[in-house]
């Protein structure tokens, strides 16, 4: 564990959904419905319940306002960058640790983000490890104000992976067995990509919920 600061004091969250769908014909995914509810709504309701306060929603759709009209919705600052452009969008925005996850994680627990912001002190960056081919998720985790230059640094570089500017910052993970405590890693983490992936998570609510 590195010794530094901490994130005892306030933290914000933010929903990235600023994608192009590309896989999803263009359609905003965390629009679709799983169990009968808006995936995004169920995003929201998981992150309130771990942070105080509404989510920032980062989305660049011009239509993105109505889509929850009570949250603050900001498009990304460098366009056309990606997962870690929004990223940048949201963590160059806060003055505090910013708790981010993607739209279209319908399976999120808040247990889980509770334990990544407590688990965040000393590090600029924490995220949970996962069985995805980066060994860990970076699109839900906590993202410090220290993050941003290095993200920006990247994205003038045309550096667009994820982890890009991890080099430059303190790092830390939430251990797979840790993660697994609150549930299997590829549910919890899973996403909805592609049209097929929608009939997959309501399968996997039904399994949950029987």
């Amino acid at each position: 564990m590195v010794d530094g600061d901490s994130t005892s004091g306030l933290v914000r969250s933010a929903i990235l959904a600023g994608g192009t769908a590309s896989r999803f014909s263009g359609k905003p995914k965390g629009l679709e419905r799983v169990g009968g509810e808006r995936i995004l709504d169920r995003v929201i309701r998981v992150l309130e319940s771990a942070v105080e306060g509404p989510p920032l929603l980062v989305a660049n759709a011009d239509e993105a306002q109505s889509w929850v009209e009570r949250l603050v919705v900001v498009k990304d600052l460098m366009p056309h960058c990606g997962s870690l452009g929004g990223i940048y969008s949201a963590v160059a925005r806060s003055p505090d640790p910013m708790l981010m996850v993607a739209w279209d994680m319908p399976f999120l627990k808040v247990e889980l983000l509770k334990a990544l912001i407590d688990g965040a002190s000393g590090f600029d960056v924490y995220l949970p490890e996962s069985n995805g081919p980066l060994g860990f998720e970076p699109l839900c985790g906590v993202y410090k104000p220290e993050c941003a230059a290095p993200i920006k640094a990247a994205l003038e570089q045309e550096n667009l992976w994820t982890s890009s500017f991890h080099e430059h910052v303190r790092v830390g993970t939430l251990a797979l067995t840790e993660v697994k405590a609150f549930g299997d890693p590829d549910v919890l983490f899973f996403n909805v990509n592609a049209p097929d992936d929608v009939a997959k998570a309501e399968q996997l609510w039904k399994d949950q919920s029987g």
